[in-house]
């Protein structure tokens, strides 16, 4: 029997600029986190870092000295703060077969073009996320040291939102200032936050905003010259190990894990140097065999089975079950406080068609046809630290 392809090659490639296009709108949903960073464009040829450049402001001392009658003074040198950031690749594609080819094939690119830009503009969002929150501007809610210290009760209120703006204008931090917007600062929270906040009589919903102003994709409210964009991506900082021994130990410095270890947990178990509480002593990590799922720490101990070995990066810890409580983070940031690559510039987010029989004596019958999509080069970073405050807290549930 012979088989018939259709060959969709001319077709996919005449509109691959719609594709690209479909792409970068569906991953641009998507961004919240990478909206607001100063954008810097890739340089081919340049190699994997970027570097990001902001103006350093003039000290204010340096021109307090009163001026001498005819003459004049020594002139100021411009100064920038460089940041460099390594960048990394993202992709994923999806398989068409030949049969779903011939059932049209267009349609089927679209539609992957989509998700695949969705399910790569959330990747972006994350990789954004995680260099701001890496930071150490940090105010815990109700004036807690640690974010193991945090409760249910220590939640986001507008106590804290302005707590947080004063700590921002005291660093000079730089307002948005777009045209016929008021200047602002910008606060990135999860939906569990924005209902916390939304209690508060001192919330101001958009319709209620006193003049017309353009807002941003997502914006829900403002409040003391912040201006609130909700994200569903908001960065939780959640309980890394909740695991149990396997077997009793004496005077060893291994031990074996009762239950296969998630990812966060092999994660932070591989981490040498990282703090381990089991039962009610308090370890420090060595090494981990994920193979044999072999804990070894940096001392010797005597281990009861069963005893609960747990990590206390996350919220409180329930003195019973050891879990700890999820926190939820809150950034509020001025202008040119992150940096991010420009993913709208040239070849930064591509969409890659190959078509049936493209793969040659690895595909001897044409069945298989790909649809991918990649962030060819991406990377966030920090430019100044001042300049963006994370607010950890819990919030209802």
């Amino acid at each position: 029997m012979t088989n018939t392809t259709i060959n969709s090659l001319g077709t996919t490639h005449l509109d691959k600029t719609f594709y690209d296009r479909q792409l970068l709108e569906s991953a641009r949903t998507r961004f919240v986190h990478a909206k607001f960073g100063q954008m810097r464009p890739i340089p081919r040829n340049s190699g994997k870092r970027v570097e990001f450049r902001r103006w350093n402001l003039f000290d204010a001392a340096e021109a307090r000295q009163a001026l001498e009658e005819g003459v004049t003074p020594s002139g100021q040198a411009l100064s920038q703060s460089n940041v460099e950031a390594l960048v990394s690749q993202y992709g994923a594609y999806v398989e068409v077969s030949d049969l779903l080819d011939m059932t049209g094939y267009d349609q089927v690119i679209a539609e992957s073009a989509e998700l695949l830009g969705e399910q790569l503009g959330t990747v972006v969002e994350w990789v954004t996320r995680d260099a701001m929150n890496a930071g150490n501007n940090v105010q815990r809610a109700g004036g807690k040291s640690s974010r193991s210290a945090l409760t249910a009760d220590d939640k986001l209120t507008v106590e804290e939102i302005r707590k947080a703006v004063r700590t921002l204008k005291r660093a000079k931090a730089r307002p948005f200032c777009e045209e016929e917007r008021k200047p602002h600062f910008v606060c990135i929270c999860s939906p569990d936050a924005t209902f916390d906040l939304q209690n508060d009589a001192l919330w101001q919903d958009v319709a209620k905003y006193s003049n017309a102003e353009q807002i941003y994709s997502g914006e829900i409210g403002r409040l003391f010259g912040v201006v609130f964009v909700e994200s569903t991506e908001a960065k939780i900082f959640r309980q890394s190990v909740l695991n149990k021994v396997a077997a009793a130990t004496t005077n060893s410095a291994s031990f074996s894990l009762k239950n296969a270890p998630t990812e966060a947990e092999a994660a932070y178990l591989s981490k040498a140097g990282n703090p381990l509480c089991i039962g009610d002593g308090s370890y420090t990590i060595d090494s981990f065999d994920a193979a044999t799922n072999t804990v070894t720490l940096a001392e010797s101990a005597s281990l009861a089975a069963g005893a609960i070995v747990y990590s206390e990066d996350a919220g409180s810890v329930d003195a019973t079950t050891k879990a700890a409580m999820d926190v939820h983070s809150t950034l509020i940031f001025g202008k040119d406080a992150y940096g991010v690559v420009d993913v709208a510039g040239s070849g930064a987010l591509q969409i890659i068609i190959k078509p049936h029989g493209s793969a040659g004596t690895q595909d001897p019958l044409d069945q298989r046809a790909t649809v991918g999509a990649k962030v060819a080069a991406y990377t966030a970073a920090i430019l100044n630290d001042l300049w963006i405050l994370r607010i950890e807290h819990a919030v209802s549930a």
